[in-house]
């Protein structure tokens, strides 16, 4: 298909609020690291957020039925990273997630991955004959969706793991899922539950038990959440300013400039900056959701769909997280979580929502 005439039909609603959002968390990951070894990873992240931007418009530019077209074999090349992880990946913390890279960056194939399980899934339920999904074509889609998952639970990155199904999620049931494969999956999901503890990890294990009970263990597996929660709380209406969060700055925060960034978000602009940021991330998802609604055709609205629903997983189990309303999984906040694969990914995929837009009137 031919490229756009200009960019006036470009989403700048879409790329304002990212924009917004991620000089916010600029903002946060400078005051949570002042004074640290990590006192530098705001400028890394300001470069990480221009590489971003330039990333997203590059994939707007590119048509997006021909990087559907592409999708088995990036889907091969994404499986076979994978495994490269898990052969040659750096260990940090116990988890084997990075592919070391020249200059002293990491590459988290992971993060890359979900780009590609949304093109995957947005392929397969495009060609698909009919109104609505078979018996067969959950299982061949559930296949393709847990290869992945797998790899990446191997790890281990559960949270991560659990994005690509959350994606395949949101696809079937927007493609119109029978309720009879509801109650079937719903069955079959709670006679795995006990199967499913026994492949957990210790920590893992420990972390379920801690979010269900953080005070069992306060100096150990509850001990994120305890702080987290203090973090919040302390912020009051108004927070205690930049800089100024004792959390966070006398370090009873773990890692405020990634995982639990919006926690050391909330202690220093309380709950006026909280809603403020939640409804940034609302008009950004709505966005998503308008673009999915004026797509050309079906493969396009499934496309901005897997994007709003990797998401909104994100930031629901990531704010869910430091209230102790979710167990702590590692999953990274969009676009304020400090982290260069994951903030080139999610401009990636606001660029596949800007190419759906931008050829909504193509035929």
């Amino acid at each position: 298909m031919a490229a756009p005439r200009n960019l006036k039909d470009f989403d700048w609603v879409l790329v304002g609020l990212a924009l917004v959002i991620s000089a916010v968390g600029i903002l946060q990951i400078y005051s949570a690291t002042l004074g640290t070894v990590w006192q530098d990873a705001w400028l890394r992240q300001a470069l990480f957020v221009v590489a971003g931007v330039m990333t997203l418009f590059i994939v707007a530019r590119w048509d997006y039925h021909a990087l559907l077209e592409r999708a088995p074999w990036l889907y091969v090349g994404a499986v076979v990273m994978l495994v490269a992880v898990l052969v040659v990946g750096r260990t940090v913390f116990g988890s084997r997630r990075w592919i070391p890279l020249p200059g002293g960056f990491t590459l988290q194939v992971s993060e890359f991955a979900k780009l590609v399980v949304v093109l995957l899934v947005a392929r397969y339920l495009h060609e698909l004959p009919g109104d609505r999904l078979e018996g067969k074509d959950l299982l061949r889609l559930g296949a393709l969706v847990g290869i992945p998952m797998a790899l990446v639970a191997q790890q281990p990155d559960l949270g991560t793991a659990l994005t690509y199904g959350a994606i395949g999620a949101a696809g079937v049931f927007v493609a119109g899922l029978r309720w009879r494969h509801v109650v079937v999956l719903a069955v079959l999901a709670t006679l795995a539950l006990p199967a499913s503890w026994h492949l957990l990890r210790d920590y893992q294990k420990a972390r379920l038990i801690s979010f269900l009970d953080p005070g069992r263990d306060p100096l150990g597996s509850g001990y994120q959440v305890i702080q987290s929660k203090i973090a919040v709380g302390s912020g009051g209406v108004w927070g205690k300013g930049v800089t100024r969060g004792s959390q966070a700055q006398l370090r009873f925060l773990p890692v405020p400039h990634t995982d639990f960034i919006f926690a050391a978000f909330a202690e220093e602009h309380g709950f006026v900056g909280v809603i403020a940021m939640l409804g940034l991330y609302f008009l950004l998802l709505m966005q998503i959701i308008q673009n999915a609604q004026m797509a050309a055709d079906r493969a396009g609205m499934y496309l901005c769909v897997g994007v709003f629903a990797l998401l909104l997983f994100h930031i629901l189990v990531n704010v869910g997280m430091l209230v102790g309303r979710m167990p702590v999984t590692g999953i990274p906040l969009p676009l304020m979580s400090y982290g260069g694969s994951g903030v080139l990914t999610t401009f990636a995929m606001l660029g596949l929502v800007n190419s759906v837009r931008l050829r909504r009137f193509v035929n």
